[in-house]
């Protein structure tokens, strides 16, 4: 299924994202600086913004750091450290020579960490982030606070789309406009999204940074090839919180509502009249919950 992802998600950033793809027309200055910093054999692009506990967000599947949106980094950033980057091959940072895997950018995750001197953050991740941000907690129990998993799941292959969505992800048929319509369909619920048309573009005409084809190829076999952390979940005992949009269609939310039975410090918010983008739906909810789980 992975690999369907591939041509939607070009269609939606080739269809939706401003043509500029330098660094300084991507990025609001005024909000965040891009900076670079070598971690093994990549040159990493992050941000940060505000002060205080650190916490590292890790973006989704086939996008960039500059996904987030401003005021709700803006938001964050007025109650912690917040740092955003993009994982290897995309935006700002460089592929590399290694194999693409959800462990290397675990490691490339750490290595970045390391090059800013954080001995220990709170994280979110998101989607793909999400399997990161498990293994990164996983293999350095130490260096994490409080994990968020956003739209998570144990592994890509658990609870699986419907064959009603699979069928729209496999249909190619119509011009690229109706073609990225549909997918951007999948990330919200239908009720929402036929009141929400300003919004929908205030997500996605925005310039988007360099975006890659074959890397985001890489990042789909990535995802196909992670088998998940079935054995070792028992033994993650960050204090954990697990989000996810009720409508979800992409990630079922039974792949959080699974990982909540087998997560011993867990809180789960299953969020009713959302999908996949709910950060974007709702975003002072969104914000709302996660602010309120790291500070108590």
């Amino acid at each position: 299924m992975v690999f369907i992802f591939i041509f939607v998600l070009i269609i939606v950033f080739t269809l939706f994202s401003p043509k500029e793809t330098n660094h300084q027309n991507a990025v609001n200055m005024s909000a965040g600086r891009n900076e670079m910093v070598t971690v093994e054999d990549i040159e990493v692009g992050y941000r940060i913004y505000g002060e205080g506990q650190p916490l590292i967000l890790i973006m989704g599947y086939g996008s960039t750091m500059n996904l987030w949106e401003d005021s709700f980094l803006k938001t964050l950033s007025d109650h912690f450290k917040v740092i955003i980057f993009d994982n290897r091959g995309m935006g700002e940072t460089s592929a590399g020579e290694k194999e693409f895997s959800i462990k290397q950018f675990s490691k490339d995750t750490l290595g970045l960490l390391d090059a800013l001197s954080i001995e220990k953050t709170h994280v979110l991740g998101w989607s793909m982030g999400s399997y990161i941000a498990q293994e990164l907690a996983s293999r350095n129990p130490d260096r994490v606070n409080k994990l968020i998993l956003y739209a998570s799941a144990p592994t890509p292959s658990m609870f699986l789309p419907s064959s009603e969505v699979l069928a729209k992800l496999e249909d190619t048929s119509g011009t690229p406009e109706e073609q990225g319509a549909r997918w951007i369909g999948l990330l919200f619920p239908e009720k929402w999204l036929e009141n929400n048309g300003e919004r929908i573009q205030e997500i996605f005409y925005r310039p988007m940074g360099t975006i890659h084809p074959e890397n985001i190829g890489k990042q789909s076999l990535a995802i196909g090839e992670w088998k998940g952390l079935e054995e070792q979940l028992s033994t993650l005992n960050h204090h954990t919180l697990l989000i996810a949009g009720k409508e979800d269609v992409l990630i079922p939310p039974d792949n959080s509502i699974y990982l909540k039975e087998k997560l011993p410090n867990s809180d789960i918010e299953l969020i009713e009249g959302t999908g996949h983008g709910f950060m974007f739906q709702e975003p002072n909810q969104f914000l709302q919950i996660v602010i309120e789980f790291l500070k108590k």
